[in-house]
């Protein structure tokens, strides 16, 4: 299933996402995880939405 992850209604906890790190913004790398929370209070952010999955890890959701 492909996810836009830059509107806000499309990310929810229990979603399963892949989001680039602080630390990889400029490589792009991806890592994959549980959505726990979502940080971003905006109905849309054009980088995407920032989530914590539930390993801890912040980073923003990629379209897969």
């Amino acid at each position: 299933m492909i996810i836009d992850g830059r509107h806000r209604k499309n990310i929810y906890p229990g979603l399963e996402v892949n989001i680039v790190l602080k630390k990889d913004q400029r490589t792009g790398l991806k890592t994959g995880g549980i959505v726990k929370e979502i940080l971003t209070n905006s109905q849309y952010h054009p980088q995407g939405i920032k989530v914590r999955l539930e390993d801890g890890q912040v980073g923003r959701v990629v379209t897969e």
